[in-house]
């Protein structure tokens, strides 16, 4: 065991034998229920001409000590920021003072006291009682240095936001950032609703879902990978506007932009088609950068983006075309596709449509490129199996996916409505699962039932929330933006 082990052991023992000696004299911190506090640190710095040699209570983390003799300066963390306090000998009595020497980096305590102004000037709180809430048994990340390995800080995020008050910031933001989506859609005539996170069938997006089993009605279950479907049948139901925010969850791989668990929204609307949720998309995120930040144009990780409408818009074909030098236009067969994607270095299967090749030629040559907001549209309708073809050329559909930063941060697309060329989709779909694609959309009988009924024409949308908080917080990875993202459990 190294000597900074030993150290860091005896320092938990001493924290310890406090608690025990607390106990002994009846001072049990942890049987005290509750705490009274008036002011919070911000309320009390913001309104010290109104607050001074007023009476005050505040309640926060210890997060600093210094002084000695016969007076001790603290500095505690409450959930608005940081106040000092000014515990004197005189003010708390002799056996209150001593009980001082109780109190850790870490605690929780209670201070009633006065407002006042040091000679230094800092605004603090001259105590006439302090109170142990609750004791620290652990040992907060050294000062100096902080908490940065970012493993312990996503692990330990408790931890995470006492000691780097910049991560606090973030996750008020993120609430901030929803509410602003929220607000944009409900002043718009748009219904919240909830749709079945467990499901009998893992439909509306190509992905791997996690498995489960329901063990009273005795079948397989699935943990969602998409709204999309019960959110097409309330329109069919009658309702015109919905959306939904929510947890999916996909058994995929982890990136700094991808994590199993992740919060998507989708909205459908009724009698409109992509164009228009087109607009709206353009328009939510231009407002939500407007409520939040106050501006339109964000500095993220460097590179200035301009979320000012409209967006760019540009054919996914014609991407290609830019970007990687390949005309689609003039290649019809699934074979000549194959061959151009083999002497461009993709590897490939060797039973992949056109339309298969054209999508995987996107995400290899263009999406990086795409840093400003870019609506890319015309997705082959081998990738496409829920939006309407377009009329002009069936091979492709009225889908479109929001880029920048050179991520997706949407999909949409005029809904499919049509029941029989939507059960083709899905039976050719199903073919590709048995050929061995595990994120090839299943067949959904209950849906097609639902559409036969008469689904209207309808726009649909889905943002990944998680992604755009991080456009809009500056975060350099998904798991900046999650309370709680997916670890590997630590072996013990």
């Amino acid at each position: 065991m190294s000597g900074t082990e030993v150290n860091l052991n005896e320092m938990l023992m001493i924290r310890r034998e406090k608690l025990n000696s607390l106990i002994e004299k009846g001072k049990n911190p942890y049987l005290i229920e509750k705490f009274d506090f008036t002011h919070h640190s911000t309320e009390i710095k913001e309104k010290f001409d109104e607050l001074e040699e007023k009476e005050v209570t505040v309640a926060g983390r210890l997060m600093s000590r210094r002084g000695h003799g016969k007076v001790n300066f603290m500095d505690i963390q409450d959930s608005q920021g940081k106040i000092q306090i000014f515990a004197k000998l005189d003010a708390l009595g002799e056996e209150n003072y001593k009980d001082l020497s109780y109190l850790d980096i870490g605690d929780i305590i209670g201070v009633h006291g006065n407002v006042f102004k040091t000679k230094a000037g800092e605004i603090s709180v001259r105590a006439s009682e302090i109170s142990l809430l609750t004791k620290s048994l652990q040992i907060l990340p050294e000062k100096w240095h902080g908490l940065k390995d970012t493993d312990i800080r996503y692990r330990q995020r408790y931890t995470d936001l006492i000691v780097n008050p910049e991560v606090k910031e973030t996750f008020l933001l993120r609430t901030k950032i929803l509410k602003a989506v929220r607000e944009y859609l409900d002043d718009r005539g748009f219904m919240e609703v909830d749709t079945p996170i467990l499901t009998p069938v893992a439909g509306g997006a190509n992905a791997r879902p996690f498995l489960t089993h329901h063990n009273t009605l005795d079948m397989d279950m699935n943990l969602r990978i998409a709204n999309e479907l019960y959110l097409k049948r309330l329109i069919v139901g009658g309702f015109e506007k919905v959306y939904e925010m929510g947890k999916m969850f996909r058994n995929e791989g982890m990136d700094n932009r991808h994590n199993p668990e992740f919060t998507n929204m989708e909205l459908y609307q009724a009698y409109v088609d992509y164009e228009e949720i087109m607009r709206l998309t353009e328009e939510l995120f231009s407002y939500v950068a407007q409520k939040t930040l106050g501006t339109n144009v964000i500095n993220y990780q460097g590179k200035e983006i301009d979320l000012t409408p409209p967006w760019r818009r540009l054919d996914m074909e014609e991407a290609i075309k830019v970007y990687a030098g390949v005309d689609f236009s003039t290649i019809n067969s699934d074979e000549e596709a194959r061959n151009i994607a083999k002497a461009k270095g993709l590897e490939i299967e060797s039973d992949m449509t056109r339309g298969q090749i054209i999508s995987e030629m996107f995400e290899e040559f263009c999406e990086e490129d795409l840093i400003q907001p870019t609506f890319i549209t015309g997705h082959p309708v081998d990738v496409s199996p829920l939006a309407k073809r377009d009329p002009e050329d069936p091979r492709k559909t009225h889908r479109f996916e929001a880029f920048m930063n050179g991520w997706e941060l949407a999909n949409a697309f005029s809904e499919l409505n049509d029941p029989i060329d939507q059960r083709e989709r899905f039976e050719e779909q199903v073919k590709q699962k048995e050929s061995g694609d595990d994120e090839a959309h299943p067949m959904d009988t209950d849906f097609i039932n639902a559409i036969e009924v008469g689904l209207p024409p309808t726009g649909g949308l889905g943002i990944g929330i998680d992604r755009m908080v991080m456009i809009l917080t500056n975060q350099p990875s998904i798991r900046d933006v999650l309370l709680f993202p997916t670890m590997k459990p630590i072996e013990e």
